[in-house]
């Protein structure tokens, strides 16, 4: 799971300071958190769906032996040492035609998947549906776990492919990694599960655009074998959406109102994404300035934003909804106009915008347009 935009002040973000001074930062991201708002009722409806959720969602889990794994991808170093260094340097060849602007938005999103430990303590903290004992046979936990071990490799694949690259610099993409686990993130769902899979259908749906595109660019530069990387990594993420859109549309119908001003809670506050506090102990704003790249660059962009947004309305029939309670109808009619407003809003944001330019320690304080 990854995602990345700022939209050149659209979506506003913490800008929290992420020194080393960790505590004192940690303790104003929590100030404002909610936890375990869910009364009884509610949790009992997740519980009522367990068997739902078996037939339905567990499916969606690829049998390990059938899985691709970063081995696949990449230079097989159980060959000779001489045949290992001729993929490394093919490899290496490949990569002298990607520029720096596209390294620093794949660095990004490695660094985001990377951060998985947050995300799946996150997932667990959910009412009703974590995973409590470490190794519960809830069909809830089942997928939390399958999850988290076929995200597990995307930063895996994603890392050593950069390592081996030479193009950027892994002592501070590391320090990055660090940094931002130690971080963690205020996702604003609070513990509530029905706000959690909305969030997580957004979420995977814009890891599918992002990494696709990423592909994309990555195909034009004539590296095809990170155009498939890229791409294999877009498919997980297009099966994980899914899911989690599965979930939702199922909430929808067990729970229309609760389920709505879920997804009205969450677009108000706009989608905060999970590498918020993303620091590499130099630049505070590292998260603004790496994704002003991706969209400067295409791989996310507001466009992408209110496209997934758009598309989910269609996905889950929100316009045509009913049975709402008056409170949820309000929620209705305002994330179904949302869309036009987040569009008009940045074309009037692009106008004002001056461009500027940053240096990354991602690929040795080299310098790029903002």
């Amino acid at each position: 799971m990854v995602m990345l935009i700022r939209s050149h002040g659209l979506l506003p973000l913490a800008r929290i300071p992420i020194q080393s001074h960790l505590k004192s930062s940690s303790k104003m991201a929590l100030k404002s958190q909610k936890t375990h708002t869910m009364p009884p009722d509610k949790i009992e409806v997740f519980k009522s769906l367990e068997k739902w959720a078996a037939e339905r969602i567990l499916p969606l889990v690829k049998p390990i032996e059938d899985s691709w794994q970063p081995n696949d991808l990449l230079p097989d170093s159980s060959l000779s040492s001489g045949e290992f260094i001729d993929q490394v340097m093919a490899l290496r060849d490949r990569t002298v035609e990607l520029p720096d602007d596209y390294l620093v938005v794949l660095v990004g999103a490695m660094i985001t998947e990377e951060a998985l430990p947050t995300y799946q303590t996150w997932i667990n903290k959910l009412d009703g549906v974590g995973d409590e004992s470490g190794s519960s046979l809830t069909p809830w936990a089942i997928w939390s776990r399958s999850w988290t071990a076929e995200e597990n490799r995307h930063g895996d694949l994603l890392k050593t492919y950069l390592y081996l690259s030479g193009r950027v610099d892994m002592q501070m993409i590391e320090k990055t990694i660090h940094y931002l686990i130690g971080a963690g993130m205020d996702l604003g769902t609070q513990n509530n599960p029905y706000m959690g899979f909305v969030y997580t259908s957004f979420q995977e749906r814009a890891t599918f655009v992002s990494h696709g595109n990423l592909g994309r660019l990555a195909k034009e530069r004539g590296d095809m074998i990170l155009a498939r990387i890229c791409g294999t990594i877009a498919a997980d993420e297009k099966r994980h959406e899914n899911a989690y859109v599965r979930i939702v549309e199922k909430l929808l119908e067990v729970d229309p109102t609760e389920t709505m001003m879920a997804i009205a809670n969450i677009m108000r506050h706009k989608i905060t994404m999970p590498a918020h506090l993303m620091h590499d102990g130099q630049d505070p704003c590292l998260f603004d300035h790496f994704s002003a790249v991706a969209q400067r660059i295409g791989v996310y962009t507001t466009d992408d934003y209110a496209n997934i947004l758009e598309f989910l309305i269609e996905r889950w029939k929100l316009e045509k909804l009913w049975g709402l309670t008056s409170e949820g109808q309000h929620a209705q009619e305002f994330v179904c106009g949302l869309a036009p407003r987040i569009r008009r809003l940045q074309e009037r944001l692009d106008d004002r915008v001056s461009k500027i330019n940053h240096k990354f320690t991602w690929i040795f304080n080299k310098e790029l347009s903002l």
